[in-house]
């Protein structure tokens, strides 16, 4: 790790900036307690930028994310905003220009349930009874939700509109290489998801899986059909190890992997380039009819953090750390309003409190 790491810290809007304050005081942990050099400074993103900037993705955030060695992203977008263009959306406008801007191709989703809080899924308890631990890694830049040409016209006297699914096979090699390298550290199993039987791009996509696959012979690879996938995964998720998907299965996916562990607001998300420069955001969304309540989960923006720390910074025994931080309070007990089916939960910042203090106590 660099002597001195800079982090450029956009909390953006909705939740956003509660759940931040609450990976700050596990910045301040291990600043303060593990002694590692960085430093933080906050930009606007998102809909908060468009108020006070006029943009959703301002020059000066820009230059300041250039300038860091890591994005940690809290959320974006909201009702406020709905009425903009689809392209001058927070959502399109400041995060996925972020990612194509960065070239951040890769993106890491881990889906972990540990034996001793699988009370909080809603799968029943004989399938979830030994946990489970997968990690979706999804194809972020290509795929339809970029792909052209796109639009919208009228023939016939009727509207349509229209999305290009469109993959190169370099793009394809490149998320499969990351995916077969990260199985080859695990459970050496890689489960690629297509749609191969109708879909052109997916034939591409299999063809060009399959001949990755030959570089990593410990390495057993698998096909599923994305609509199997989704319902093998509720029926046996522990049978997943590694799932490489494209963008739009992956983000499918990834989001029901976030929910059978028992709160889409327990899940984190890296999304790298080539160069190993990320951003780290909360899989969930900015949250708005909860805003400035204090009872937004905090779990996800911690885990990014310790994703930051795992990958940006190589420093997996700390990232290991801050991971069990977070088993070890729910195992305590402690429960945000999305995963408590009582009055019995904690705040946002009690919970944030809570991970921090066992982190230093566990150091």
């Amino acid at each position: 790790m660099k002597k001195n790491y800079r982090i450029a810290v956009l909390p953006g809007d909705g939740i956003g900036p509660e759940v931040m304050q609450e990976a700050y005081k596990v910045l301040d942990v291990l600043k303060k307690h593990f002694f590692i050099s960085l430093e933080t400074e906050e930009f606007n993103i998102g809909g908060i930028a468009i108020d006070s900037d006029g943009f959703a993705l301002p020059k000066k955030t820009l230059i300041g994310c250039e300038n860091a060695d890591a994005i940690l992203f809290g959320s974006v977008g909201g009702k406020k905003w709905n009425k903009l263009s689809l392209q001058d959306r927070p959502e399109i406008a400041s995060l996925l220009a972020l990612r194509k801007h960065f070239n951040l191709f890769c993106n890491l989703r881990p889906s972990k349930l540990y034996p001793e809080i699988k009370y909080l899924s809603p799968l029943r308890p004989d399938i979830i009874q030994s946990g489970f631990d997968i990690l979706c890694v999804r194809e972020l830049i290509g795929g339809i939700y970029f792909g052209e040409p796109k639009g919208e016209g009228i023939k016939n006297n009727s509207q349509y509109a229209f999305d290009t699914e469109i993959y190169y096979e370099y793009e394809v090699s490149r998320i499969a290489d990351v995916a077969f390298k990260l199985a080859s550290t695990r459970k050496n199993k890689v489960c690629s998801i297509d749609k191969s039987n109708v879909l052109q791009s997916s034939l591409l996509w299999r063809k060009t899986v399959n001949k990755i696959s030959k570089k990593y012979p410990d390495v057993n690879l698998s096909h599923l059909y994305i609509d199997n996938a989704v319902m093998q995964i509720i029926k046996n998720p522990n049978q997943f190890d590694v799932l490489l998907c494209s963008n739009m299965f992956g983000d499918i996916i990834s989001d029901e992997c976030a929910m059978i562990t028992g709160s889409i607001g327990l899940l984190p998300s890296a999304s790298l380039n080539e160069k190993n420069f990320g951003l780290y955001e909360p899989a969930g969304g900015s949250a708005p009819d909860i805003t400035g309540k204090n009872i937004a989960n905090p779990i996800a923006q911690i885990l990014s953090l310790s994703m930051l720390v795992r990958y940006g910074m190589n420093l997996n025994q700390i990232a290991d750390k801050i991971d069990y931080s977070v088993n070890d309070v729910l195992r305590k007990g402690y429960k945000t309003l999305d995963i408590c089916n009582n009055d019995n939960y904690v705040t946002t910042s009690k919970m944030g409190s809570a991970i921090a203090d066992s982190l230093i106590n566990g150091k």
